[in-house]
């Protein structure tokens, strides 16, 4: 074209005209060539647009049957599709990547856009920690957990606090987290759920276990000398000197006063140490325990009580062969303690009911459990009565549920109660899978 119209700019200054008829038509061909050029041009530019706009790094440009001057654009489009495409591949694996992982953590995690409130992530650990299958948005929980919710909303990014909620009559308590991210010009709150019972429980067994051995070496070290002083002072009250003497009737009630005192120091004392046996297990001697044999000692153990006082007793196992591995003896004492508590809890009861059960949880954890159909406990005992010294009836030492709550701690597992008010309880074994 440059050179065409230089031709033609000489040809007019040159006053021969004549050619003029020659190179302007040429000229005019050359610029409607270099329009449909530049439009051809544009529109493979707008369909790369298009194709980048729509995520459609598909598309191929045909560099072979593209016009000389259009095949380096097309390379280019094609180079930067593959790009384009490799980063995309790259971003979706990671995606895949990080949403397994955020499904097989069992941390609860929950993330939501600060503003709107709209939730992004939600993996299956939170739902059934909190029990909710979907939260269109982070308020939606209010209307479930109120508690929990307000919680979540003044927790600031970088604290941590613990809370506890009710999940299938039990208390679970759980540690709460939250941080914040920035992510195309949005906040996004995180917030982590972690169930922290077992670790508590086993925590605040050891304290417990520290606090009853200073107890009752203080006890004992207290008490021991005045009931072998009480023993001293009424043997010299009952020498031959002073029963023979004529004070021996006004020695009648101080005589009487010391062996009380004697009676409740020797009490007291062995009181203190039926707490020591809290202290006293720390081995165990595991073993291959089939639930089945387990079952039918139990039942041939206690079915002359459960006669006399006429409870049926169910037992319901779908599958005989089913195995734990534990300390038989331990074992057998905490079932007989849940069985005679739960005898204990039903004696009100027109039709009393034990139920001996087992199954295994889909993460290969075997729960045995023992229900009653008594009266129940309210919400506010749950969290109490593993608890030392802690018990329910008058006579009651409080020493039984903490001892079986250590016992199943030895074992790697746990002791939780499922209880409604007015509709019985159901203590569940927890034992971990075995070689675990």
């Amino acid at each position: 074209m440059f050179i065409t119209l230089s031709v033609s700019s000489y040809l007019l200054v040159d006053s021969q005209k004549m050619f003029l008829v020659i190179t302007v038509p040429l000229c005019a061909y050359q610029v409607l060539d270099l329009i449909r050029f530049q439009k051809k041009a544009q529109d493979e530019v707008s369909q790369f647009v298009e194709s980048i706009h729509y995520r459609d790094f598909s598309r191929h440009f045909d560099v072979r049957k593209a016009p000389n001057e259009l095949k380096p654009l097309r390379k280019g489009f094609n180079e930067i599709n593959t790009t384009f495409k490799l980063i995309s591949r790259e971003r979706e694996t990671q995606y895949h990547y990080l949403q397994k992982i955020l499904e097989l953590v069992d941390t609860g995690i929950i993330s939501y856009e600060q503003e709107s409130g709209e939730t992004g992530w939600i993996n299956e650990a939170f739902k059934k920690l909190i029990g909710v299958p979907y939260l269109k948005t982070i308020h939606s929980l209010e209307k479930r957990e109120e508690e929990l919710y307000n919680e979540i909303i003044k927790l600031k990014p970088g604290d941590s606090k613990i809370l506890t909620v009710t999940r299938n009559q039990q208390l679970v308590k759980i540690l709460v987290t939250a941080s914040v991210m920035r992510s195309e010009d949005k906040m996004y709150k995180l917030i982590a759920f972690q169930n922290v019972s077992e670790a508590l429980d086993e925590t605040e067994s050891k304290a417990w276990q520290k606090l009853l051995n200073v107890m009752t070496h203080e006890i004992m070290n207290s008490v021991a000398p005045i009931s072998s002083l009480a023993d001293t002072l009424k043997n010299r009250l009952q020498s031959p000197e002073i029963k023979n003497s004529p004070v021996s009737t006004q020695m009648e009630d101080l005589e009487l006063g010391i062996d009380t005192i004697k009676r409740r120091s020797e009490g007291l004392l062995k009181f203190t140490e039926s707490y020591r046996s809290l202290n006293k297990i720390t081995k165990l001697d595991l073993t291959k325990i089939l639930v089945r044999n387990l079952f039918e000692s139990l039942n041939r153990l206690m079915r002359p009580t459960l006669e006399k006082k006429h409870i049926e007793l169910e037992i319901i196992l779908r599958d005989p062969t089913l195995a734990i591995e534990a300390d038989l003896n331990l074992i057998e004492q905490v079932m007989i303690n849940l069985l005679v508590n739960a005898i204990e809890a039903v004696k009100d009861r027109e039709s009393p009911t034990l139920t001996l059960s087992a199954e295994v949880l889909s993460n290969n954890k075997t729960l045995v459990k023992v229900s009653d159909n008594g009266l129940g406990m309210p919400p506010e005992l749950l969290d109490k009565i593993f608890i030392p010294f802690f018990s329910t009836r008058k006579s009651g030492s409080g020493i039984g549920l903490s001892l079986c709550k250590q016992i199943m701690l030895l074992h790697k597992g746990n002791i939780q109660v499922q209880s409604t008010q007015g509709m019985g309880a159901t203590f569940i074994l927890q034992f971990s899978p075995q070689g675990g």
